[in-house]
């Protein structure tokens, strides 16, 4: 498989399955999609404003819920293999994206897999082991989290110094190597790591001291 992201906005994904896979998966895809989770009965766990309906379909219903949802993306989390089996036969029949819980082997364009994810806005790291080891998606998400602790206030202040840098007559090796200096600094990744500090700031300090005198940017 290779690895995609994928725009969820305005989007609708249709759960089956309360428990706590089907609220994960609801936690998961409702930061940004709409979500609607189906159940008889639903976990005592968190499922981030997803819309739940308290429903027990068999397998000659689902493509009636399917079809009044009309989602993108349709995830089959019930502790029913066959249930699962009927929802993912139904998504396929309507080319829709399927995420199939019960099952980690792929097979086909319209499967979906969920990674562990990381996120300090606007970055984004997953990790994924093609479903053979949960557990070390789980710890190597924890070995992450601290090395892209601030990752995105320096994605932000990059930014800034970039459509700094591109305002001025400067050949693009310098403009480049400006940005390396700033993304690799101890002192932007100090700075922000430190609520109060303006990493924006400190950036382009950083991006000055790596360009001659005349090519800096002023702050």
């Amino acid at each position: 498989m290779i690895p995609l992201l994928h725009d969820f906005a305005d989007e609708r994904v249709l759960v089956f399955g309360g428990g706590p896979v089907g609220a994960r998966k609801a936690r998961r895809f409702a930061r940004e999609a709409t979500v609607v989770v189906l159940a008889p009965a639903f976990a005592d766990e968190a499922f981030d404003g997803a819309q739940r309906v308290r429903a027990a379909p068999d397998a000659a219903a689902v493509s009636g819920w399917i079809d009044r949802a009309d989602p993108m993306l349709v995830v089959a989390a019930t502790d029913d293999e066959s249930l699962n089996a009927a929802i993912e036969r139904e998504a396929r029949a309507r080319d829709l994206l399927v995420n199939r819980a019960d099952r980690s082997e792929h097979h086909g364009p319209d499967d979906v897999a969920v990674p562990a994810t990381i996120r300090d806005d606007p970055v984004v790291v997953a990790v994924a082991t093609d479903a053979t080891s949960p557990a070390l998606s789980r710890h190597l998400r924890g070995e992450i989290e601290a090395t892209i602790d601030g990752a995105g206030a320096v994605a932000t202040a990059s930014a800034a110094v970039r459509d700094r840098l591109q305002g001025r007559d400067l050949d693009p090796d310098s403009r480049r190597g400006a940005l390396r200096t700033v993304v690799s600094s101890d002192r932007v990744w100090d700075a922000a790591r430190r609520p109060e500090t303006d990493t924006e700031s400190v950036a382009l300090a950083v991006a000055s001291e790596a360009l001659s005198e005349d090519d800096a940017p002023s702050e």
